[in-house]
């Protein structure tokens, strides 16, 4: 179940706050949307997924990678702002990062699907505020979608011969594996390949 609230009272998002069940809470152009949290396997496979980035292709490469992070317009905030599960930033986009919030693109966002989910009605803001891409991974499948911008509108990015889905922006490679599993490894760097499932799968090879 989700809730969407047009007019919402100011006691009800500060007893959110005060509870700390507004974790995920988005404002889409002043309306309130309060999804439900995320399952425990939704979670696990998100920490997995960023562990591996900021391993792999954040720390060598200068690049940063954050969890969770309202992501607004400019001038957008608090009116107007999504929460992707991951946000993913190289260096020519620092600047955005306001602490509380993302004011502007991000390089890539990430969403992690999950039945009900409004993943895919995003893709219109992630387009209005020129997100060079945006990856869609399906919780219980592994199976990712790369979305890259073009001329205003999203187009999914084809996998290759050999199941390689590549992202332009970042230079990494994401493939599903038939067992429920999400193969990915930074393009150049065999060595960074991993079969992501759970926690241990990160840290082997």
């Amino acid at each position: 179940m989700r809730a969407v609230i047009a007019d919402y009272p100011a006691e009800l998002i500060e007893a959110r706050r005060r509870k700390g069940i507004d974790r995920w809470d988005e404002m889409w152009e002043g309306v309130l949307h309060m999804p439900p949290m995320p399952n425990r396997e939704h979670q696990d496979f998100r920490w997995v997924l960023e562990t591996w980035l900021e391993i792999f292709w954040a720390t060598p490469r200068g690049n940063r990678v954050h969890g969770e992070t309202n992501v607004a317009p400019p001038g957008g905030w608090p009116n107007n702002y999504r929460i992707p599960d991951l946000v993913l930033l190289t260096p020519d986009r620092f600047s955005i990062d306001r602490n509380v919030y993302f004011e502007g693109a991000p390089t890539v966002v990430v969403e992690v699907h999950s039945p009900g989910d409004e993943a895919y009605e995003k893709l219109g803001f992630y387009a209005d505020l020129g997100v060079p891409e945006v990856w869609i991974i399906d919780r219980d499948t592994r199976a990712p979608q790369v979305y890259v911008l073009a001329e205003g509108d999203y187009r999914q990015q084809p996998a290759r011969d050999d199941g390689w889905i590549e992202s332009p922006a970042t230079g990494v490679l994401l493939r599903h594996d038939p067992g429920d599993r999400l193969d990915i490894q930074v393009a150049d760097e065999p060595a960074s390949r991993r079969r992501l499932w759970d926690r241990r799968s990160v840290f082997q090879p």
